[in-house]
């Protein structure tokens, strides 16, 4: 089992660069060793109106950064690890020491002033309130089972569980995060120090 999604993530990391220009995606900065584990790029918001905890509001048509995790990077990384809570712990380093990199992203971009906030969709939602993102449901059936598609070989390849599993235990979410909360918790006067 290990060998095949060894050959299937070989496959994946071929096919990542293309993938990576037909959607326009930027890397972001990243002090340190390790590079930034999130790829974006500038979107309009075509979902229902929200209404962040710090008031922020964000409709229809408002602009916001998409968030993508580097998954290739990622599962290179723990697909032979067993232990999920292992795994969990070096996700969440991933994208803790990566947000710095996305303020800096932010308030250096040309239309920084039209940006509301972050937006990402991922099956990985826990813990995510400690990192400052907020995670809501995705009402629309249509696209959460089109986001059912695209995650699910991600997480048979990461987890190995069960397809009956992953659909028992996982759902596809939207995660926010406002830009004032962002570059509060995040920006260059008051970044959190990286995990250990």
């Amino acid at each position: 089992m290990v060998s095949m999604r060894g050959y299937v993530l070989s496959i994946w990391s071929l096919i990542d660069p293309i993938y990576y220009y037909c959607t326009r995606l930027t890397y972001l900065p990243r002090q340190g060793a390790e590079s930034n584990i999130f790829r974006v790029r500038l979107t309009k918001y075509k979902g229902r109106e929200i209404v962040l905890s710090d008031g922020t509001e964000i409709k229809k048509n408002d602009t916001l950064v998409k968030v993508h995790l580097h998954n290739v990077k990622l599962l290179k990384e723990i697909i032979h690890i067993k232990n999920e809570i292992k795994k969990a712990k070096i996700i969440y380093r991933h994208v803790q020491n990566s947000l710095p990199g996305l303020a800096e992203f932010i308030q250096r971009a040309d239309r920084s002033d039209e940006i509301k906030g972050v937006i990402g969709i991922t099956f990985l939602n826990k813990g995510c309130e400690r990192l400052g993102f907020e995670v809501v449901d995705i009402t629309s059936h249509i696209y959460k089972g089109f986001k059912w598609c695209t995650f699910l070989p991600i997480e048979l390849i990461s987890s190995g569980n069960s397809v009956r599993h992953i659909l028992q235990h996982h759902s596809p979410k939207y995660l926010f995060m406002s830009k004032g909360k962002l570059l509060n918790l995040y920006g260059e006067k008051n970044k959190r120090k990286s995990c250990p």
